[in-house]
């Protein structure tokens, strides 16, 4: 110690400079230590204000959503509604499609009386010369048997069709009225696109439904055609060069006519039209099928593709595609039978003595006909003796979400010690030995139909009931209701004696029964 104090008296300068450099190295440790600190400092900084801004931006986003931008109002179906029409009588039409394009199907029909609903107070004077009374068409919605458009539209509604894209630049109906005249109707207006006047000759049958073809005429849109049977002659093709979408099937385009009463035939859409124009004509994307080529007259341009010789012949009510393995085949519905014909080979597959077949998914995705009929074998599946009478309606099919179908029938199933009534009888696969009995009515009924009014969901029934033309006009109802309602209160009926489950655990499972809409 004395040294260095020795050593600081006789060097006083060299001391202070090594105070100085040892200063500035502590200074400049000081610093490169000071230095990331404070870079992770402004960085920590950058973090901390880019999470609370993402979080403020996120809390925007669910307040907007949640109390600014309103949720898109989802119609509230009602579970049954009822609309009257005094003094009237309704036709046998019954349309349902969704008209106001509220995702809910509504309900199209027609019928004459001399004025409208209370709700439009429209009158027959309203088209001009239609005498009084007049047949109206009419839309009703889904959700609340609200009215959505009424028009006039002819003094007789022989004929409509509606669900056709594209009708006059909209989805819109068609009908035949007379005097003799095609209207096309705007769906979701209801106002009239165009009406075309024309002459079918004297006792003339309109063939439906009408079949939508390709463009024929060349004006880039798709057409539709329209068999009128006139007197003897059954199978006349009427050509309406009209805006409507194309729904062929296969590759081969051909018109089906039940040219005479018990045989069927099949006509080129190219001869037809060679045939009524004179003209030659391409149709682009249609193939000819070597097949059915082998089966044409060259002579008369059609081909047989069925005729019926049996111990007794049977008017031939309607067609209907059914799914097959490589294409569509042909259902042939005659009035004391129903036939399947290969559309391939044009083979008849099966034959049965059927006169009311009733599509569904009695298999998970195997389309039957109801007796009921394995679609592909004709093998029966299920059957059952129901009386049904010839004003009966029409029976109708629900997609099921287990891939099949429950069957709603009209008729009267005698029960031993019970009188027999008019009944809507609810049949699913899943207990073939149990028929439920949803409601039973002494009304006329005009028209029945049913279906899914929201996709995959509300399953509902809809009734047109009440005097028909050329009965005394009265009360004419249009009723909408949920098949649960019934469902709950049904009479289930044992089709055998042995009964599997409790009757309320049946009610209860078919009235949790999830449905699927198919595309």
């Amino acid at each position: 110690m004395d040294n260095k104090d020795s050593e600081a008296e006789i060097h006083p300068l060299k001391t202070e400079d090594v105070k100085a450099q040892e200063n500035h190295e502590n200074s400049v440790e000081r610093r490169i230590i000071i230095k990331p600190s404070s870079q992770l400092s402004r960085l920590s900084r950058w973090r901390t204000a880019a999470f609370f801004v993402s979080l403020f931006l996120c809390l925007i986003i669910v307040f907007a959503f949640s109390f600014i931008i309103p949720c898109p109002e989802r119609p509230v179906s009602e579970r049954t509604w009822l609309r009257n029409y005094d003094s009237a009588v309704a036709y046998r039409f019954l349309v349902i499609e969704d008209v106001n394009k509220d995702k809910v199907q509504d309900v199209i029909f027609a019928f004459k009386a001399s004025n409208g609903s209370s709700s439009f107070n429209s009158s027959c004077l309203d088209e001009g010369s239609l005498p009084s009374p007049c047949a109206f068409i009419t839309a009703v919605s889904g959700t609340n048997g609200r009215v959505l458009w009424e028009r006039p539209a002819a003094t007789e509604v022989e004929w409509m069709q509606c669900g056709i894209t594209q009708l006059g630049g909209a989805p819109g109906c068609l009908l035949v009225g007379q005097p003799v005249s095609l209207t096309a109707v705007d769906q979701q207006t209801g106002e009239v696109q165009w009406r075309q006047s024309d002459d079918f000759g004297a006792n003339y049958t309109v063939l439906t439904p009408l079949s939508v073809i390709p463009d024929v005429d060349g004006d880039g849109v798709q057409d539709l055609i329209i068999f009128i049977a006139t007197g003897d002659k059954v199978g006349h093709c009427e050509v309406m060069l009209s805006p409507v979408t194309w729904a062929g099937h296969g590759r081969n385009a051909a018109c089906f006519s039940p040219a005479v009463s018990n045989s069927i035939y099949a006509y080129s859409l190219k001869d037809l039209y060679s045939a009524a124009t004179g003209m030659e004509i391409k149709l682009p994307g249609l193939e000819q099928d070597p097949q059915w080529e082998k089966n044409v007259d060259h002579t008369t341009h059609r081909s047989i593709i069925h005729v019926l010789f049996l111990f007794s012949t049977g008017d031939i009510r309607y067609l209907a595609k059914i799914p097959g393995r490589s294409r569509e085949n042909i259902l042939v519905v005659s009035s004391e039978m129903t036939t399947l014909i290969s559309a391939q080979n044009l083979q008849t597959l099966w034959t049965l003595n059927v006169s009311r077949p009733l599509l569904g998914y009695y298999k998970p995705d195997v389309l039957d006909v109801v007796m009921i009929v394995e679609g592909g074998s004709g093998a029966v599946q299920w059957d059952l003796k129901l009386n049904s009478r010839a004003e009966s309606p029409q029976p109708a099919t629900l997609s099921t979400a287990d891939h099949r179908s429950t069957f709603l029938i009209w008729g009267e199933y005698q029960v031993a010690g019970n009188e027999t009534v008019s009944s809507l009888y609810l049949f699913h696969p899943s207990y073939t030995n149990v028929l439920l009995e949803l409601r039973n009515s002494t009304d006329q009924i005009i028209a029945f139909n049913a279906t899914l009014f929201e996709r995959s969901r509300h399953a509902c029934y809809v009734l047109l009931r009440g005097p028909q033309p050329g009965e005394e006009p009265g009360l004419v109802s249009l009723m909408k209701r949920k098949l649960k309602e019934d469902v709950s209160e049904s009479r289930v009926i044992w089709l055998s004696q042995v009964a599997v489950d409790s009757e309320q655990y049946i009610r209860d499972r078919l009235y949790r029964m999830r449905y699927h809409s198919r595309v």
